[in-house]
This record gives C-alpha cells, sequence and structure tokens, in this order.
C-alpha cells in the first residue's frame, strides 16, 4: 500500500465532498488519527474502502454524468457545427500555438501563487499590474520569491518557449493525428503517453492514470482507479488541439477532447476539455467572445458545477466593467476548490478572454494576476486569442521573444518551430472544413 498515505486520502475525501458524498464523518476520523501520530496503513486503507463506496447524497443538486452519451442529453442546444467562413487559417493557427506559448511562459514564475503573493512581488519591482513578461527581482519579497525559478522564464531573458507539460500536450495530440489519424481512440491516447512521454514529467491525474496503464488498466479505469485529481485541470490543459482542427465545428472537437480527456478525468475534469475545445472551435467563425463561451457551454451538461460557475462568470463581467472586482467574486466563490481543479481556474479563463475585448495582452495578464494554475489559465485564454487574431495580430511585445521555438520532451518532437507545428496542424484542420 505504498500508494496510499494520509495526504492521499485526504484528497480523495475532498474530491468525494465536493461530488456532493457525505464524507464528513470520514474526514473527522481521518483528523482523529493524524493527531495520534503516524497513521497505521491499516486504517487508512479502511477509509479509502469506505470513501470509495459513498455516493452523491439525493439532494445534491448537480448532475454529472461521465459517459458522452448522457453529457449530450444534459447539455443546452447549441450550434453543432457553424457554417461561415474560415479565413488566413493556417495563420491563426500559428497564431493559437503562439498566443498558447506566450500566456503559458507568462505565467510559469507564479505557477500555484495566489492573487495577493503575484501582486506583492509585482508591486515590489514597481510592475503591477503586468504589461509584459515577469521582470526578475534581485531582492523579492521573502514570501515572493521566485529566483528559484530559471532566468529564463523572465524578461529580458526569455530565448525561445521553454518545456512546459501545457506545451507537451498539444504536441502528443498532433503526433497521435499524424500517426493514428482523427478516429483516435482513448488507448491511442494513452499508449502516445507510454510512449512519448517520460512518467516523471507528468503530473496529478495524469501521473495516477500513467501508473494504472502501467498496472494493466485501460480507459476509462485508469481514470477513476485510485485517482483522486480525477476533476482537476490537467484534461483541460490537454484539449486546444482538438478545437484547433476543427474549426466552425464544436461538437467534434468537443468530443475529441472527450476522447482525450476519459483516460485521465471524470465529470467536470471531462466537460473542462470539451468546453475549450469547443470556444477554441467556435472562435474561428465567430468573433463575438460571449457567443464563443455560449458556444462551449452547449457542449457540456447544463447541470453541472463547472456550467453553473462559467454562466455566474458570465452574469458577473456583465454586470460590472471592473475586472478586478470580478477575480474577487471568482476567488469568493470558487477558491475553495485546489489551486489546480478545472473550476475554479476555469472561471479565471472566462474573466480573462470577457475582458480583453480581443487583445492578448490584457487577457493574458489579468487571468494570470488572478492566480490559481497560471500557466494553464495563461495558455488557454492566449490560445483563445490567437485563434482570433492570427499571429500578425499578436504583439510583438509576447511572441517575438520565442523566436518561433518550442522546447519539449516529448520523444521525436523535443525541439520545434511554431511556423511549422501551425503548418502541420492545417492539413487536419482543413481536412475537417472540406
Amino acid at each position: 500500500m505504498d500508494w496510499l498515505t494520509a495526504d492521499f486520502l485526504a484528497a480523495e475525501l475532498r474530491q468525494r465532498r465536493e461530488e456532493g458524498c457525505p464524507v464528513a464523518d470520514l474526514e473527522a476520523r481521518l483528523t482523529q488519527l493524524q493527531a495520534q501520530g503516524a497513521v497505521p496503513a491499516r486504517a487508512l486503507l479502511q477509509l479509502w474502502e469506505e470513501a470509495t463506496a459513498r455516493t452523491p447524497a439525493p439532494d445534491f443538486p448537480y448532475d454529472e454524468p461521465s459517459d458522452l452519451a448522457t453529457i449530450r442529453e444534459r447539455r443546452p442546444p447549441g450550434p453543432r457545427r457553424l457554417r461561415g467562413p474560415v479565413s488566413d487559417l493556417e495563420d491563426r493557427l500559428y497564431g493559437a500555438w503562439l498566443g498558447r506559448a506566450a500566456g503559458c511562459l507568462l505565467g510559469k514564475p507564479v505557477e500555484g501563487w495566489s492573487r495577493d503573493r503575484i501582486r506583492k512581488v509585482l508591486e515590489h519591482a514597481g510592475a503591477y499590474p503586468l504589461t509584459d513578461y515577469f521582470p526578475w527581482v534581485d531582492n523579492p519579497p521573502p514570501d515572493a520569491d521566485y529566483r528559484q525559478r530559471p532566468r529564463n522564464w523572465f524578461r529580458g531573458f526569455i530565448t525561445h518557449m521553454v518545456r512546459d507539460d501545457d506545451m507537451d500536450y498539444p504536441l502528443i495530440g498532433l503526433k497521435v493525428l499524424e500517426t493514428v489519424g482523427p478516429d483516435f481512440t482513448s488507448q491511442d491516447i494513452a499508449q502516445a503517453w507510454l510512449t512519448s512521454l517520460p512518467y516523471q514529467l507528468v503530473y496529478t491525474a495524469e501521473r495516477v492514470a500513467y501508473r494504472n496503464l502501467v498496472n494493466g488498466l485501460e480507459p476509462p479505469a485508469t481514470a477513476t482507479y485510485r485517482n483522486p485529481y480525477r476533476e482537476w485541470i490537467g484534461a483541460q490543459i490537454r484539449a486546444d488541439i482538438w478545437g484547433w482542427i476543427n474549426p466552425g465545428w464544436p461538437e467534434r472537437a468537443a468530443e475529441m477532447a472527450y476522447r482525450d480527456a476519459r483516460v485521465s478525468h471524470v465529470k467536470n475534469g471531462l466537460y473542462g476539455a470539451m468546453f475549450v475545445a469547443a470556444m477554441l472551435s467556435a472562435a474561428f467563425v465567430t468573433r463575438d467572445p460571449h457567443e464563443i463561451v455560449a458556444i462551449g457551454l452547449s457542449e457540456i451538461p447544463a447541470t453541472s458545477r463547472l456550467a453553473e460557475a462559467v454562466r455566474q462568470v458570465v452574469r458577473w463581467c456583465a454586470e460590472d466593467r471592473d475586472w478586478q472586482r470580478t477575480t474577487d467574486r471568482i476567488l469568493a466563490a470558487y477558491g475553495h476548490y485546489h489551486w489546480v481543479h478545472t473550476i475554479n481556474n476555469a472561471a479565471l479563463i472566462v474573466m480573462g478572454f470577457l475582458y480583453a475585448e480581443g487583445e492578448l495582452e490584457p487577457a493574458i495578464t489579468r487571468t494570470v494576476m488572478g492566480g490559481f494554475d497560471t500557466d494553464c489559465t495563461g495558455a488557454t485564454v492566449g490560445s483563445l486569442i490567437g485563434v482570433l487574431r492570427g499571429a500578425r495580430g499578436l504583439p510583438a511585445k509576447w511572441v517575438g521573444p520565442l523566436n518561433d521555438r518550442l522546447e519539449s520532451i516529448v520523444v521525436g518532437m523535443t525541439d520545434n518551430r511554431f511556423s511549422d507545428l501551425a503548418r502541420r496542424t492545417a492539413v487536419f484542420a482543413r481536412a475537417a472544413l472540406a
């Protein structure tokens, strides 16, 4: 039982509670055991087994299926395919890759930080609010010190897009498309992980699913077996490629994202991926951010916590043009989720996107300054703006330092040119349009 620790059990209890299961008694028992010292393995396993037997309470107000057929039954009406023209396809895909990279790199120095901690280091550097990449600070506040991060993540030292899992996954998706094609299965995604991604460089739900694959499980069991991170953000960060290759076809984009996500995620973990893929697909045809968000919502269950949170953020943005106050509301309403969860991070993405008015800088900076999983949220909103504006419409201040180069640990794709990736992605996008 080396896999089972008190922290791992606590994460599972928290996940069960968020899914609507009554586990307060189990959490209290764990707290009591921890107060007595090291918790015996047998006691941890007993609590784990009791937790996994719990089901959502009858009065839980959400209906959150994980099978595609029921997800589609619970989704609102939507334009499953848009018929408008798609112009400048390759340039917009180039912009998507670049925008994703710029937002990701912006968020890397403060990944996992709170908004207050981010603001403290920026004010100390005279750089609040953000208008550029994070500055290097020689004498930061003690509780806002990011000097342990590599210098090439910071303004003035950037030479290319450094390796990040948020950028590895679009490469994995492209690799699957080029080897298997658009009719790939969840097992094809899993096999690509095993052959192309080092185990120590995947995290949370993906690492658990990877371990399950090695131990002989297959999707979707890999997502649920001993995986307390199954509603976290990992599948959402893997979704972009499926939106990119389905311009104007949000239903197909969401379905591909589902096939990918079910290797490691359930419920809102699935919905986050489907929501993002559908938004990116829609952004090729409509430039109205509110319509794009609505189309994203049309591919996930209206009865889910994620859909409720997104609808709430849309209302807040409409009521108040102050992005800071809306960020306050998001943190107050959804800050109880772990900083790597899907729901709180998706809320910040929607906020940054709706207030940005189609511009990259306010989209990525306001989203990242909200905290949580900053490289992930910056990447997603940067990708959305990149699709809207194309590479030619992105500011040189943000994409110039990348020098058209992406570093990765994906086997066979360790050194890439964004322009080449856009060309290769366009092959599949054109096929979808045809």
